[in-house]
């Protein structure tokens, strides 16, 4: 590492590690029923939660009139202090984004003044910030989907948020990289073809994780290896009048039946990866980057299939997403050493 790139790459790897943080907060908002606690968005008003308690009853009086209470929690004797609870999160989630956003654009104007940043970074540096400015409205522009009518946000919505989140990250990761590994190597095309379409079927399997989020579709079919006795498709999927599109996209079992799917998909990907790997002089860095590629995927799939079989209990849930983060930094970080 350059010392002249030291605090930079500093400030790009704390950014990462807090889009990492974002995303963990945010998967138990969505694991604890608490993404809809918030019923607006104001950009500095909301910065603290409410401070007494009369601000808390109205805070609570206005979520009443919204979907989720009206039709979920006011049978379920929910209280004050469950708001609070479910509140917490939501309000977590969203200051550590406030966080991320000075987080990045503080160090970036003091950086630019001293001139610390070339101007292939700079550029990379302005995608990221508007990156970030993007993830904030698909936030809000998820949450607005259960607020109107249906007391749950839309799934697609859901997964378009969180997919953003682990490209952003990725994005980070990679330009980050950049400073810390200025050399060019020559390309290990190759493999480096391969690295791509494995990170192809990874982002769909985010995706497509998003789905199973969005629509709960890990609570049904808590089966493996097939979805229930016998059936590698449950019937279900087979038996729903909507195009073949609709039930992959929008039906539960269809969602959960291409997530299954493409878990092996990937897992296989990786496994060619490695096994192709074999064939070339590769460096220590290249080495290691797919033998943690290979690691972290066994450990994913194994999470995923307990996360399934003990119907998503919150720990594993978490866990689970926790472990793709990891997968993709070892994919991102594989992908780099191979291209440059």
């Amino acid at each position: 590492m350059k010392n002249k790139n030291k605090s930079v790459i500093i400030w790009l790897l704390s950014g990462c590690f807090l889009v990492f943080v974002m995303v963990v907060v945010g998967g138990i908002t969505r694991l604890t029923n608490s993404g809809l606690s918030m019923t607006d968005w104001h950009l500095v008003t909301d910065t603290f939660p409410p401070l007494t308690e009369a601000k808390w009853q109205e805070t609570f009086e206005r979520y009443k009139q919204f979907p989720e209470y009206k039709k979920i929690n006011i049978h379920n004797n929910f209280t004050l202090e469950d708001y609070k609870f479910i509140y917490f999160w939501e309000w977590f989630h969203r200051f550590i984004g406030r966080i991320i956003g000075m987080v990045f654009l503080i160090p970036f104007i003091y950086f630019l003044i001293k001139k610390r940043l070339s101007s292939e970074t700079i550029k990379k540096c302005v995608v990221l910030l508007g990156m970030g400015a993007l993830q904030g409205f698909l936030g809000w522009f998820m949450v607005r989907s259960g607020l109107i009518d249906n007391p749950d946000v839309s799934h697609f919505r859901l997964s378009l948020h969180l997919t953003f989140a682990f490209i952003t990250f990725a994005y980070t990761l990679w330009v980050a990289l950049d400073l810390i590994y200025p050399e060019r190597n020559t390309p290990v095309l190759p493999l480096r073809n391969i690295a791509r379409y494995a990170l192809v079927f990874l982002l769909i399997q985010i995706i497509y994780g998003g789905f199973v989020a969005g629509l709960n579709a890990g609570l049904i079919h808590n089966h493996w290896p097939l979805m229930s006795d016998g059936q590698f498709l449950h019937e279900s999927v087979l038996l729903e009048k909507d195009s073949w599109l609709l039930r992959l996209t929008e039906g539960k079992s269809g969602v959960q039946f291409v997530h299954r799917t493409m878990a092996y998909i990937v897992v296989g990907m990786i496994l060619f990866l490695a096994f192709k790997s074999h064939k070339f002089d590769l460096t220590k860095d290249q080495k290691s980057g797919i033998t943690a590629l290979v690691v972290m995927v066994f450990l994913q799939f194994g999470l995923g299939v307990f996360t399934l079989l003990y119907s998503v209990p919150l720990w594993l849930g978490l866990t689970h997403q926790i472990m793709a983060f990891f997968l993709l930094t070892a994919m991102t970080y594989t992908l780099h050493r191979l291209a440059k």
